[in-house]
């Protein structure tokens, strides 16, 4: 059961959400290239913005009994990030289901736009002790209408067009 008192929006409005990323000295190996480990670890900065820009943070959905686990993650590295360099990451909201959501990633380098890396999770919703658990209505898309179908899937949009 979601937490009623925390004061979290109608529905999720913003699907896709870029920020920077400049690899640290910890983060890259004595060659200067981005250790393929924290790559995880940036697409988790970007899935963490993308929740603050629609009016949540972890922390809240925690507290309210709303927990996310990595469930798949899979990542393409097309070239090497390196030390120092300004990097876009560009986080976007793919699907969300009755208990999954899933992301899509693509980092590239700011000088250029040449993509070094693409990737996608899915993440599970858990209860906090670690059951399986429906996503809170208010995780799913603004544009989905009908989404308490038997799998949980937004299956009627609005037309924005």
């Amino acid at each position: 059961m979601v937490n009623k008192n925390m004061n979290f929006p109608k529905r999720t409005a913003v699907k896709s959400h870029r920020i920077v990323i400049v690899p640290r000295y910890s983060e890259t190996d004595q060659g200067g290239v981005a250790h393929n480990s924290v790559y995880a670890v940036w697409f988790e900065m970007g899935r963490t913005e993308l929740l603050r820009v629609n009016g949540m943070a972890y922390k809240d959905l925690e507290e309210s009994g709303v927990f996310f686990v990595v469930a798949r993650l899979t990542i393409k590295y097309h070239r090497p990030a390196k030390y120092d360099e300004k990097l876009q990451l560009e986080t976007t909201c793919t699907k969300v289901t009755i208990a999954k959501i899933e992301h899509d990633y693509k980092l590239t380098r700011c000088s250029d736009g040449i993509i070094l890396a693409e990737g996608s999770t899915t993440l599970a919703c858990v209860a906090a002790d670690g059951k399986i658990r429906r996503i809170p209505e208010f995780m799913y898309p603004q544009e989905c209408t009908v989404f308490k179908n038997a799998t949980g899937d937004c299956r009627e949009y609005k037309d924005n067009n």
